[in-house]
């Protein structure tokens, strides 16, 4: 069931019926919080009833505990202190909020024997919660909270609320730490709505409408249309719109947060809203997913939400080629040639290598227009990087090693992993045409390499790196964070860079 999370932060709480939640140790095994919520030490003789020994992410549950005001309790294993990082909290808010069932009141104990948590971890904890809260059952009317907060849906059914407090002696720094990860919470959300949401709701047009909403949060947004981008010489990305009745859009989104004269970083999410893979149509098994082909640009709007949210002190751009690939009778065909807007011509090899056309327009444009000091492209690109890294980890290809070795680091950290592959001269010549300057495939053997090199050839020499998340923002594994068909994969790991490496 989806629910909503109501969280505060109290230094203390006098518990009066509803569910607590407390954290343990392997070493030593004693809960937070128990002398408050356990005064006959109940636990004790549970731990030792079902031999739970506080390993990380387990957990115990104790009904109507006798002595106790709550109605239940719930002891969370976090493992060896000494090996706690921000993920381990992250990922025991993810287990806690998967434990809260029913519950309407739910406080949590988050000190340990050593003292107060670091309020950087109270964070995480809580960003773990938010995160394992989202589940996509909007459209399912009959189940009771199917709608977004604040509607009902039609079944006339409001979401569930659930009151949780974080109980730490450090309440008021670790509030201020939660204000921050919580607009990470919300980019992050947000990417996996719009990837979940079907392809009747969320077009081209209707995609842009949620990039200009983020002018509410003072960034600056500007939408081209069709016509605006036909002027600019766009060929290559509406080439592939034009078997399509839904017009392309352009979505440009601005947070000035840095110094006036500061180089932006600008982030560019390849938009295609629905991929039958056009005249060189897909087999039927399996395309309702291509629903998902706008990862990439649903997680860039999510990180600019970020960005503009928590006030973050740096310059960025973030840019949504919007299409959708369609095999009407005005389609483009295989063996067409386009000429982008950089001027370089393509041969249609393939109407179902389209993404990479559609950023191709969308990155010349970006360094012709904003000159920004790197530039980062995601994109549900091929398959061909599914076959090379399954879903444990994203394509990195980079023309700079000092962009690459960044974003490595912020994907260990964030568990958002990426590995680099190889670009070179071998794999460019394969895409060399005979009829144009090149062709939108290289065939099937690298492919999800020459695809990058592909994009390579619209840079202009930019510092860039393009992270091929085709196996990991659709479909993807469920974790202790994520129970949801779309992960919003990529908005924790660029913000992680972006904090790191990019803010003043």
């Amino acid at each position: 069931m989806a629910f909503d999370l109501e969280i505060s932060f109290s230094k203390s709480l006098k518990l009066e019926g509803g569910d607590a939640v407390l954290l343990t140790l392997s070493d030593p095994l004693a809960p937070s919080g128990s002398a408050e919520a356990d005064p006959e030490n109940t636990f004790a003789r549970a731990a030792r009833a079902a031999e739970f020994k506080g390993k990380a992410r387990s957990s115990i549950e104790i009904l109507a505990p006798a002595g106790s005001a709550a109605d239940r309790i719930i002891v969370i294993g976090l493992g060896k202190q000494a090996d706690l990082t921000g993920q381990d909290w992250l990922k025991a808010g993810g287990v806690a909020a998967g434990k809260l069932g029913k519950a309407e009141r739910v406080a949590i104990y988050l000190d340990l024997p050593g003292g107060a948590i670091d309020p950087a971890f109270a964070g995480e904890f809580a960003l773990g919660m938010r995160l394992r809260a989202y589940e996509f059952d909007r459209f399912k009317t009959g189940k009771a909270g199917s709608a977004p907060e604040g509607e009902e849906d039609a079944a006339g059914k409001k979401r569930k609320k659930i009151r949780v407090t974080l109980v730490t002696a450090a309440a008021s720094a670790a509030k201020k730490a939660f204000a921050e990860a919580e607009a990470v919470a919300d980019g992050v959300i947000l990417a996996r709505e719009l990837v979940n949401l079907p392809p009747n709701v969320l077009g081209p047009v209707e995609f842009a409408e949620k990039a200009e909403a983020l002018a509410q949060l003072g960034a600056e947004v500007e939408i081209l249309t069709e016509k605006d981008m036909r002027k600019l010489g766009m060929g290559a990305l509406l080439g592939v719109a034009q078997g399509s009745v839904r017009p392309p859009r352009l979505a440009i989104i601005r947070w000035n947060g840095g110094k006036a004269k500061e180089k932006p970083v600008a982030f560019i999410g390849k938009g295609v809203v629905f991929d039958t893979g056009g005249i060189s149509i897909k087999p039927g098994a399996g395309m309702e997913d291509m629903k998902g082909d706008m990862g990439g640009a649903a997680a860039v709007i999510g990180l600019l939400h970020t960005l503009a949210a928590r006030k973050a002190k740096v310059n960025a751009i973030g840019i949504l080629g919007l299409v959708e690939n369609m095999p009407d009778g005005a389609a483009q065909r295989p063996g067409d040639i386009v000429t982008s807007m950089s001027g370089q011509t393509i041969e249609i090899i393939n109407t179902d290598a389209e993404g990479r056309l559609v950023l191709a327009d969308a990155l010349w444009y970006c360094q012709d227009r904003f000159k920004p000091q790197i530039m980062i492209d995601l994109a549900t690109l091929t398959g061909a990087i599914m076959v090379a890294l399954g879903t444990d980890h994203a394509g990195l290809f980079s023309n700079d090693d000092g962009l690459a070795e960044r974003l490595f680091a912020a994907g260990q950290a964030t568990e958002e992993k990426l590995w680099r592959m190889p670009l070179g001269k071998a794999y460019d010549k394969l895409i060399d045409s005979r009829f144009a300057d090149m062709k939108n495939t290289g065939g099937r053997n690298g492919g999800a390499i020459t695809a990058a090199q592909f994009l390579q050839r619209f840079v202009n020499g930019t510092p860039w790196a393009h992270l091929d998340v085709a196996g990991t923002a659709m479909d993807s594994p469920k974790t202790e964070i994520s129970q949801s068909w779309a992960s919003g994969f990529g908005v924790r790991l660029l913000d992680r860079l972006v904090r790191d490496h990019y803010e003043g």
